[in-house]
């Protein structure tokens, strides 16, 4: 989409705003690139737009079917957190032609499949029944199982405090729950968790960047005093002296 902003009197600020409104618009339709033509002088800028919704996939897959959660769940764990890039079909595949398919294909895959394909991979893991505070002092992150509205769901534990949990959720990305909503869903109680160099996969725990994004995705906001301030202007009307 090329938008024509008037001539190169417009100031920086105009400029920076105009920016801002259309990649928020366009943020809308999905990740694109935005070509802003006369902004400030005339140049050409091509403006790399992210949806909110692509933002909360950045660190976990997004799962591409209903029953593939676990998959999802270990590729995002082993790339995101361990830095060992794998992708969701990869890991379906080799753990439904190692699995007993069968079961597979009614029940979904089980913390034994991930197991298995862990150790095929050379590394070492174990389901543990510890509670929050302990996977806090462990520094891990972890993979777990939630009832989410009647149907398990595997997720990963990214982050806790004494009132969120961080959690990397293939069907809804990355988000905060509260912790003692968290706690309900959580029945299972069983963490499942990679043997690995400490400085691996604790690196990518209690990320203050996630933390932050969750939290505050669109920084502070401007009070509502300061709005009035930024215009957009309408194509074909001149602008006057005080316009800026």
């Amino acid at each position: 989409m090329l938008i024509q902003l008037f001539n190169s009197d417009m100031k920086p600020l105009f400029a920076r705003c105009a920016a801002l409104i259309l990649s928020a618009f366009c943020s809308t339709a999905g990740a694109s690139s935005l070509d802003l033509n006369g902004i400030a002088g005339g140049g050409n800028y091509n403006v790399s737009v992210k949806s909110f919704a692509e933002m909360k996939f950045s660190t976990v897959y997004k799962q591409q079917y209903d029953f593939s959660c676990g998959s999802a769940a270990l590729a995002s764990l082993l790339t995101f957190h361990y830095g060992d890039g794998v992708n969701e079909q990869n890991v379906f595949m080799d753990m439904f032609q190692h699995g007993e398919q069968e079961k597979i294909k009614k029940l979904g895959f089980s913390l034994l499949d991930m197991k298995n394909y862990l150790q095929r991979r050379g590394y070492r893991s174990d389901g543990f029944k510890i509670n929050l505070d302990q996977l806090v002092a462990a520094n891990s992150p972890a993979i777990t199982i939630i009832n989410a509205n009647g149907y398990l769901h595997f997720v990963i534990i990214k982050g806790i405090t004494a009132q969120r949990v961080l959690v990397g959720d293939p069907a809804k990305g990355v988000h905060i729950v509260p912790r003692d909503e968290f706690e309900e869903m959580w029945e299972k109680r069983i963490l499942f968790l990679i043997h690995a160099d400490e400085s691996i996969g604790t690196g990518n725990f209690q990320s203050q960047k996630e933390w932050a994004a969750r939290l505050a995705p669109l920084g502070d906001a401007i009070d509502r005093s300061s709005l009035a301030e930024y215009h957009v202007l309408i194509r074909g009307q001149v602008p006057g002296p005080f316009d800026f």
